[in-house]
């Protein structure tokens, strides 16, 4: 038999939201297709891409947010996204009181914390308020604390509303919090995506191919698979988080289709990542998606795994 094919992947932090990466593990599809995955920790944000184009590692899970930071900052960029994981924003306005008819402008009144942990679900946030007519710099923003000081603020009611994501969502649902309205309800955005050199997908390109034919048998899976099934299989990446959490947040993300169903990255939903990002002037041009994205290799695994 031969011996697979080997790639290195830096992992960008251990989140849930990145279930379908624990899942393609878990579940032999790497096997499956005869490519070895080195799983590996990332040396963080910039450092990653840095070593990326050095050729330190081949694959990083990421932002597109990041890729086109480093296209904006650097025109001869190599980075290359080549699959869509994580296609809707997973992030969610949670607040300690029910609020059904919630509307966005209610946030220039409330004590409201935003994300610290991560740029984009504010950056995000920003462009649905300027979309509302609503002017971002109207909000009393709380910042600099973490998603679980943020959650025991809304808990002991010194905090209205704040940015979470899972497992954090869960977590204050279940100290009487209530969801008034998830991002994923903004439509597609595009949010983490496989990304390596342009350089290196040329060169060799098969390990890179069946890569994302074992994320592609994965994404099938978790459409079909209930969220105990899930947390069964990737709990072990979560040992310290509660198995019953564990589950209804797996059960919340699949329910707001934050995960792709196929490799193919969305051009719309690059779209709205980019119009966020010029419009908050994260991003200084308007980044073509033909410069960020290849999206050969998702369209010829679909085409192989559907006969």
């Amino acid at each position: 038999m031969p011996e697979p094919l080997r790639l290195r992947l830096y992992e960008n932090y251990r989140f849930v939201l990145y279930a379908p990466f624990y899942a393609a593990h878990a579940t032999g599809a790497y096997e499956a297709e005869g490519v070895s995955v080195e799983l590996l920790p990332s040396p963080g944000p910039g450092h990653a891409e840095a070593a990326l184009a050095a050729g330190e590692v081949d694959v990083v899970w990421m932002g597109p947010i990041r890729v086109m930071k480093h296209h904006d900052d650097n025109p001869d960029s190599p980075l290359v996204e080549f699959a869509e994981v994580v296609c809707r924003d997973p992030f969610s306005l949670v607040g300690r009181y029910a609020n059904p008819g919630f509307r966005l402008a209610e946030l220039a009144g409330l004590r409201f914390a935003g994300t610290s942990e991560v740029p984009t679900p504010w950056l995000c946030l920003e462009g649905d308020l300027r979309d509302a007519g609503i002017d971002p710099g109207r909000l009393d923003r709380i910042i600099g604390r973490g998603m679980g000081e943020n959650v025991a603020a809304l808990r002991d009611g010194s905090l209205d509303v704040a940015q979470l994501f899972e497992p954090f969502v869960e977590q204050a649902v279940a100290a009487d919090g209530h969801v008034w309205q998830p991002a994923s309800a903004r439509g597609r955005t595009s949010y983490t995506v496989f990304v390596t050199t342009r350089e290196r997908l040329a060169a060799d390109p098969e390990p890179f191919a069946r890569m994302v034919r074992a994320m592609y048998r994965t994404q099938r899976w978790l459409a079909a698979a209930a969220p105990e099934a899930i947390a069964t299989a990737i709990g072990g990446y979560f040992p310290a988080l509660d198995p019953g959490v564990l589950i209804r947040a797996l059960g919340r993300y699949k329910m707001q289709s934050v995960w792709a169903e196929n490799p193919v990255l969305s051009a719309d939903g690059f779209a709205r990542l980019r119009r966020a990002l010029l419009g908050s002037g994260f991003l200084k041009r308007e980044m073509p998606f033909a410069e960020c994205v290849d999206n050969r290799l998702a369209e010829a695994a679909m085409t192989s795994l559907s006969v």
